[in-house]
């Protein structure tokens, strides 16, 4: 938890970025972690233009193929990542093409 001394500072710095037309620091790409035969987070929604990276931590190789033939991996070992820039505002339903019970959908939003 901040203190209201940390809050107060961030709150500044983000005040300051906007007053002088500088970006505040984006936050962290977002990511999936690929575990026990399931994608997590399941579901995520996303500003279009972000990139998503995929990591595999199961002991079995795993892929990601869009239901829309917009991306699709190579089949991904032990902590292999596949990354994917999505452009276009939708939803994408994914799976694993070698598990096919592994599904996930991702929803992107126009970027601001």
């Amino acid at each position: 938890m901040r203190s209201r001394s940390g809050v107060k500072s961030l709150l500044g710095v983000m005040a300051l970025s906007v007053l002088l037309g500088v970006p505040a620091a984006r936050a962290e790409a977002p990511s999936i972690s690929i575990k026990e035969y399931a994608f997590s987070p399941a579901q995520l929604t996303v500003a279009a233009g972000t990139k998503i990276t995929w990591t595999n931590h199961d002991q079995v190789p795993h892929t990601i193929v869009d239901e829309g033939k917009k991306f699709r991996s190579h089949a991904l070992d032990t902590n292999d990542s596949y990354s994917f820039v999505l452009t276009q505002p939708g939803t994408y339903r994914y799976f694993c093409s070698l598990h096919p019970q592994m599904v996930g959908l991702i929803t992107v939003v126009k970027g601001g």
